[in-house]
């Protein structure tokens, strides 16, 4: 069984709203609501077809994961070129005061969080899905690392660093213990309500309500305390998969969540950074493994498959071959998997 990521198209727009409703909430680029997700279709299809201008714009590219003989849908994944263009880009950073008493004789250290938008202007890897009956096959991994083909592939469309937010923790009811521990004391609506609303509507309004003075972590519960800066359970693995791709937590955290939000380096992105563009000469089997690209923008496909070096180019494996419609002698981009 062969799957590929493509270009998302309006008749997947049914299957993004499957695949919401399995989230269990929380996940902010993947509403379980219609329209939010229409406009996000919208969006995509304006960034795909933008022609190459060099401009900094606030787009979204999304894409499927389907499986090629079937072309049921199987996952999603989401790419941003420039946040906050739009609107500002919020986030917590964590961070530590000290202060010294010399009647008492004692240093003390407490830990704040202070509202920032530092990381306003960069890229953005999110929205990633995977549907439950397929969490095996290193199809999560090819979801993930898809969106660093596409920018490796498109490198001059997205800025010199990158993020990502992962989920952070949500309790059994669909609450969020950090949520309820520091901006819920102040807008008289829950989680759910809020995080419905940011996702149709962004997040300004926490900029235009929260008090902008800095949080110390010591007056929020010891719940609230504990969940900062961690990731959802189900999010552990998409976590590690960042830390091998380069991406590091520096202390920015979600505003809803408390969730991490990973940084890293476009270039120095590791699937962004080997990723190799060569010809095909030969369609044969063996090689090693290998996420293998093709296209630009709408076209733009990414499958797994075993490619080899061999002279005057490199082989790729039938069924890649097939998946992709890779003929010899056009080019693809590869990339060890």
């Amino acid at each position: 069984m062969s799957f590929r990521i493509r270009a998302a198209r309006d008749e997947d727009l049914q299957h993004l709203y499957e695949m919401a409703k399995l989230t269990g909430g929380g996940f902010t680029n993947l509403p379980p609501e219609k329209d939010a997700l229409r406009n996000k279709l919208i969006r995509s299809h304006k960034a795909f077809e933008r022609p190459d201008d060099g401009g900094a714009h606030d787009d979204l590219y999304v894409l499927i994961l389907e499986n090629a003989e079937t072309g049921e849908v199987r996952g999603t994944c989401q790419i941003f070129t420039r946040v906050g263009q739009h609107w500002p880009f919020y986030s917590y950073r964590i961070a530590t005061e000290t202060k010294h008493s010399q009647e008492l004789e004692r240093t003390f250290r407490a830990e704040i969080l202070s509202l920032v938008n530092d990381l306003e202007g960069c890229s953005e890897v999110g929205g990633l899905f995977l549907h439950p009956g397929e969490r095996a096959g290193g199809l999560g991994m090819l979801l993930a690392r898809s969106r660093y083909m596409f920018i490796a592939r498109h490198r001059a469309r997205f800025a010199d660093r990158i993020l990502a937010e992962l989920r952070g923790v949500i309790d059994e009811a669909g609450g969020s213990p950090f949520w309820d521990g520091v901006a819920g004391r102040f807008f008289g609506m829950n989680f759910q309500q809020a995080d419905e609303f940011n996702a149709s509507h962004g997040n300004q309004f926490i900029a235009d309500l929260m008090p902008k003075h800095p949080i110390y972590t010591a007056m929020l519960t010891e719940h609230a305390r504990s969940v900062i800066g961690l990731p959802h359970p189900s999010g552990r693995a998409a976590m590690r998969m960042l830390e091998n791709e380069g991406f590091a937590f520096e202390n920015y955290v979600d505003i809803f969540d408390g969730g991490p939000t990973m940084t890293a380096r476009t270039d120095q992105v590791r699937t962004v950074r080997d990723a190799a563009t060569v010809k095909v000469v030969a369609i044969e089997a063996g090689g090693e493994p290998a996420l293998i690209a093709i296209g630009h923008l709408a076209e733009f496909q990414v499958t797994q498959g075993r490619v080899k070096a061999v002279e005057g180019g490199v082989a790729i494996d039938p069924v890649a071959a097939e998946t992709l419609g890779v003929n010899i002698g056009e080019e693809v981009m590869h990339v060890a998997r």
